[in-house]
């Protein structure tokens, strides 16, 4: 099976969904990392029928011991969802402004939580438009079932594989490190605690996964630039990034790609807020420098 197919979506043939007997659900995940706010975004338009997912606050939990996003809390990642009115028996559309990146993590988060049918609209909201297709102003009711809706979608945990700090740090196949190549070779290190990179990640750099509209590369060419850092058919893969939102970006390269992979959610967050556990630094997986 051609997992694009089953992954992705273009603007046309989601449009063409969007009129049809039973539409998909449309969640807006749009988020930047220092802004700006994803909701005012989508106040200034979205598309037809899309409901907003705070990333910070639906998508994550409270930022702490566990990093910047940790996993969200089962009831209110249900919550979010049936509001949007997300049941099992209807296809789920996510997308943000053009890349994937945030939009990523609720494709990960649906699928983790038990959802069979998820896909991502390529080049997102952009793709869109450029489309020459409308946004909307209206935001539409709440679609649970509590509220006349058909929201009814039930949280199940652990549909997709996870590992912790020390899981990571153990890993015995291919750990790849999604973060910018200057923030894994310990050059910069803007949010996090320490600069560096988990000892033994290869670097691999979730912008390498889309092109310049923000589109994802075809198949063959992710599953060749994944075989050039060993992340193979046969190789057990694990991904961790700032805050394990864009690793789930690489996590659905890979997927596309026809390659299974682990997120580390807590990801370098987490691991350098700890100041026992080792960082390198570096083009290289190398050894701990601290």
């Amino acid at each position: 099976m051609n997992q694009s197919t089953t992954t992705l979506i273009a603007p046309d043939e989601l449009a063409a969904l969007l009129g049809g007997e039973q539409p998909p659900v449309l969640l807006d995940i749009r988020w930047a990392l220092g802004g700006p706010p994803g909701a005012e975004e989508y106040a200034k338009g979205h598309l037809p029928g899309a409901h907003y997912v705070d990333l910070d606050r639906e998508l994550a939990a409270a930022p702490g011991a566990a990093g910047r996003h940790p996993l969200p809390e089962p009831q209110v990642l249900q919550a979010a969802l049936r509001r949007a009115g997300v049941s099992a028996a209807r296809e789920v559309v996510v997308y943000d402004a053009a890349t994937s990146m945030s939009a990523a993590r609720a494709w990960w988060l649906l699928r983790w939580a038990g959802h069979q049918r998820v896909r991502v609209l390529d080049g997102g909201l952009k793709a869109w438009a450029d489309a020459g297709l409308p946004l909307s102003l209206a935001e539409p009711a709440d679609e649970s079932v509590g509220s006349g809706g058909s929201g009814d979608f039930v949280v199940t945990l652990g549909a997709l594989p996870t590992v912790d700090a020390d899981g990571a740090g153990g890993w015995s196949g291919v750990l790849l490190d999604a973060r910018a190549g200057e923030r894994y070779r310990g050059e910069t290190e803007p949010v996090d605690p320490r600069a560096g990179h988990i000892p033994g990640a290869i670097s691999a750099p979730t912008s390498e996964n889309v092109d310049a509209d923000g589109r994802f590369l075809p198949a063959d060419r992710l599953a060749e630039r994944f075989l050039t850092l060993g992340a193979t058919p046969d190789a057990e893969i694990a991904v961790y990034c700032g805050s394990g939102v864009t690793a789930a970006h690489s996590i659905l390269a890979l997927h596309v790609a026809g390659l299974a992979a682990t997120l580390y959610p807590g990801s370098w967050s987490e691991w350098s807020g700890d100041p026992a556990r080792p960082a390198a630094t570096g083009p290289r997986p190398g050894r701990a420098d601290s």
